[in-house]
């Protein structure tokens, strides 16, 4: 009776486990049932493990489909980066092409004397000072060229030979021609190009021009004279030029040593290379491209009338002046617009004794030679003008009229002075 009115300690314990099993089920399922089975549902359609399967494509294909999205939109936007940069740098290279040519001076400007001007000159010293000053008042005015011409009609074409002194006839315009290109060539360069000469005892003792292509060894510039230096290269790989700067120049072409040439310097050097880089350009380029005057050249005539016939421009000067206290005034003067322009000075007798002297002219009057025939200086207070001073007054009357009217275009006229 006893045994069975007590339960059996097994079912109790049975009994505990089984609510104790109960307990752990509602912890570790805690969603609701209803929820569970919707979710089975929707999960168990074409079975169980099918259906998650198609899930992960699903949600795979829409990752790779967004990836693709953004990519698309990447591309885009660097292309439109891509077309817009496109732009501004042919914007910029558009207008920095047209201020170059802004900046360009396409007109040129030559000057014509007589050497017999160092005849009155009363020592080697003094005429060496002469053709001083005719260099400095030539390069304050940005004249391109000096033809020296020989009023007497001697023919003297080359400032080569053995200086025999400066006589009446021919050497005295080789001497001036000489000291001329003297102070026109860089000081760096003048030991490549002028020995010792006579001609040039006292230059040394000269002003320099200190124009715009005389450049210091550390000077920035796009432009540099210089001269091709005597050091082997293989066919095809440049010359060497010596540019007065610490490293020489590698250029584009293979020339001849000793050769003077313009070079036109990389944007972009390096600084570890043990040479700047470069090209070969036309001696024109920096006064056409960018502005700057870059010297003058110096010709020899035999006479007044080959200063024209032998002009270096294949259409000869558009523009000629010729100066004289027989001239009309230059305050009424109208200059047409031009691209090669010539001032022409007499000597002592002034031009009537040039044209008399060239058996080449059968003209009784200067003025017919020139377009323009004028006197920069009416008012005068002295008897007579040097040559060395009328460059300068003539140059100084003629410049603001010349400046204008070569920029303007063909068959308009401005005004010599203001």
């Amino acid at each position: 009776m006893l045994l069975a009115a007590c339960p059996p300690a097994r079912m109790r314990t049975g009994g505990g486990s089984r609510g104790l099993s109960h307990s752990r089920d509602s912890v570790s399922n805690p969603l609701p049932e209803p929820f569970v089975a919707t979710l089975a549902e929707a999960w168990i359609q074409e079975g169980e493990h099918g259906q998650r399967v198609e899930w992960r494509k699903w949600k795979k294909q829409k990752k790779e489909e967004k990836k693709k999205w953004k990519d698309l939109k990447l591309m885009k936007k660097l292309e439109r980066q891509r077309v817009q940069e496109e732009q501004t740098k042919r914007q910029e290279e558009e207008e920095a092409a047209a201020q170059k040519e802004e900046q360009g001076r396409l007109y040129t400007l030559s000057v014509a004397l007589p050497g017999s001007i160092l005849d009155n000159a009363q020592s080697p010293e003094l005429r060496t000072y002469l053709a001083g000053q005719i260099a400095r008042a030539c390069t304050i005015f940005c004249v391109d060229e000096i033809v020296v011409f020989d009023e007497e009609g001697q023919d003297a074409k080359t400032v080569e030979g053995e200086f025999k002194g400066v006589g009446k006839k021919g050497q005295a315009c080789v001497q001036l021609a000489r000291i001329l290109q003297y102070l026109e060539c860089p000081q760096y360069l003048r030991k490549a190009f002028f020995p010792k000469h006579q001609d040039l005892q006292f230059a040394g003792l000269l002003n320099p021009l200190d124009s715009p292509h005389h450049m210091r060894q550390d000077e920035e510039s796009e432009f540099r004279e210089g001269v091709v230096v005597d050091r082997p290269t293989r066919p095809g790989h440049g010359s060497f030029v010596n540019c007065g700067m610490k490293k020489e120049v590698k250029i584009d072409k293979n020339l001849e040593p000793g050769l003077r040439v313009t070079v036109r310097l990389n944007q972009k050097q390096l600084p570890e290379s043990k040479t700047y880089l470069g090209k070969v350009v036309s001696s024109q380029d920096p006064r056409s491209k960018a502005g700057l005057y870059w010297g003058y050249t110096v010709r020899l005539a035999s006479c007044l009338s080959a200063v024209f016939a032998e002009a270096p421009f294949q259409d000869g000067y558009d523009l000629t002046i010729g100066t004289s206290e027989r001239g009309s005034d230059v305050a009424s003067a109208q200059l047409p617009s031009f691209r090669h322009a010539l001032v022409v000075f007499g000597g002592l007798q002034g031009l009537e004794a040039a044209v008399d002297a060239d058996p080449n002219l059968e003209v009784a009057e200067p003025s017919v030679l020139f377009d323009l025939y004028v006197n920069t200086c009416p008012s005068q207070g002295s008897r007579t003008i040097r040559t060395e001073e009328a460059i300068l007054i003539s140059l100084a009357a003629l410049q603001p009229g010349l400046t204008q009217a070569g920029t303007q275009p063909s068959g308009s006229f401005c005004q010599a002075q203001d």
